[in-house]
């Protein structure tokens, strides 16, 4: 198969080029979707269906985690999928198109369920979940597939990459401001703020879609087209478990797992403790969204810079370790009695400075762990003899969706096991059961962590390797090994 495929010149590669600058701007603008759906999933989801509706809190992350459980299959599939698509829009462009309605319609569905019984309701957010879990994956595994198909440049890769958090994160943060600005200015806890919230998140989501599959529309006749011969189900079902067994993929899905599970729990945990531990009130949590943008901007200028001086894995490795102690530094101060007490005015412009820095770390580790992704395509395609950028992504993706799912699930375990109330006010919880909350948080987060950089440390090849690989394929060699 892939002597037959380096014959025919299926193997070709994209070039090694820089996209223009319009064309950056539509394929970045695109990760609007993603980012107002995982904020708003990963932040709001829990605390929606267990101090608002009233459920309990372990029993929503289970249901929560059932539908990640689906992901295992969807995400492969649909990546799988979209790298056999053929026709005049090419391989990922019909599925972005198609994916746009039926994520703002799931997306409504989800946060207005009818008012029935605990386990109906309990049902309810299961079948929602993966129907906005299923729809995002239609669009953002081509989408994200894309990033290999537009250049092959190592440097470039991460210049896209760091376009498509910015976005992904912008859009993400403009959300958590306008909710916590607007829609649920009354209090996190009443349900009619949740109404417009539903509507303006689908109406962003649908309106990015659309415009990043316009906008990068011109490019499908520069992508890759490599020729796929038709072959049974359990030959399709053989190249797929060929691909993932690649080593440098395997490694950043350790790496992922690890980092997007603690970002996970400390999401879902998050407004229990801005509110529970720190304190936050009305205009803090304003400045919370746009501080974390600020650091989210020194990301998209400082990553891709580190990466061309340092290299992507030692970059990623030194970036997730400063992520993980900055940001559990202060709980561990406060459990020592060395960090201002809610009240304080040097508080909330201390923790948010440390924020600042600590989301700037985080995500230009996320970016340069894209970036690897993207490169890991042509070391598999000297491997195998094909280009599987959807099945890479759909994995890389997969481990993303771990934020809300698994990371809601694991939040939804530790309030129960720190005895955290449901429909707790601020200040009457009592100060050991915040203290457990805290403890249980810190120890988790700053172990995986640390977990997260020990992989990307381990990723098996660097810049040189890449262009080295690059120039075999552009020349038509396929060699056995990478």
């Amino acid at each position: 198969m892939a002597a037959k495929q380096a014959s025919t010149g299926a193997s070709a590669i994209p070039p090694v080029r820089r996209v223009r600058q319009t064309t950056m701007l539509a394929y970045g603008f695109g990760a609007v979707a993603y980012g107002v759906k995982d904020f708003c999933f990963s932040t709001f989801l829990l605390l929606f269906y267990n101090q608002v509706l009233g459920l309990p809190s372990a029993q929503v992350g289970f249901a929560i985690m059932c539908a990640l459980l689906l992901d295992a299959f969807i995400d492969p599939a649909i990546g799988f999928l979209s790298d056999r698509t053929r026709g005049r829009w090419g391989r990922r462009h019909p599925w972005m198109y198609a994916s746009a309605a039926p994520i703002a319609l799931g997306w409504l569905l989800l946060w207005n369920p009818p008012a029935w019984s605990q386990g109906a309701m309990l049902a309810w957010v299961f079948a929602t979940a993966v129907l906005v879990r299923t729809a995002v994956s239609a669009y953002e595994v081509p989408s994200q597939a894309l990033s290999p198909e537009l250049s092959a440049d190592y440097d470039e890769r991460t210049r896209i990459m760091a376009y498509r958090y910015l976005f992904g994160w912008a859009g993400g943060m403009a959300m958590l401001m306008a909710s916590y600005g607007w829609f649920l200015a009354d209090g996190l806890l009443e349900r009619r703020g949740y109404v417009g919230f539903a509507l303006a998140g689908a109406i962003a989501m649908f309106v990015a879609i659309l415009v990043s599959a316009l906008g990068t529309h011109r490019e499908i006749g520069r992508l890759p087209r490599p020729e796929i011969e038709r072959q049974s189900l359990g030959a399709n079902f053989r190249e797929l478990r060929e691909s993932v067994r690649n080593r440098a993929f395997l490694i950043l899905m350790a790496a992922g797992i690890c980092y997007y599970s603690a970002q996970g729990i400390s999401y879902a945990l998050s407004n229990y403790l801005y509110a529970h531990v720190w304190g936050f009130r009305g205009a803090d949590f304003q400045w919370l969204g746009l501080i974390l943008l600020l650091g989210v901007i020194g990301a998209f200028l400082i990553a891709p810079r580190v990466a061309k001086r340092t290299g992507k894995p030692l970059a990623a490795m030194g970036f997730m370790m400063a992520a993980a102690t900055l940001l559990t530094l202060p709980y561990w101060l406060r459990l020592a009695g060395l960090f201002p007490e809610p009240g304080s005015p040097v508080l909330v412009p201390l923790l948010l400075s440390i924020f600042t820095v600590n989301a700037t770390c985080a995500v230009s580790s996320t970016i340069l762990g894209a970036s690897m992704m993207a490169d890991v395509v042509e070391h598999s395609e000297v491997e195998t003899g094909r280009r599987s950028e959807g099945v890479f992504f759909a994995g890389a993706f997969f481990v993303q969706k771990c934020t809300s799912g698994l990371g809601i699930f694991v939040a939804g375990s530790i309030l129960a096991l720190a005895g955290f109330p449901e429909a707790a006010k601020p200040g009457s919880v009592p100060v050991e059961t915040v203290d457990r909350l805290t403890i249980l948080f810190a120890a988790l987060y700053f172990g995986l962590g640390f977990a997260a950089a020990f992989f990307y440390r381990r990723f098996p090849f660097g810049k040189d390797e890449h262009l080295a690989r690059v120039e075999r394929l552009a020349a038509g060699e396929m060699p056995a090994g990478g």
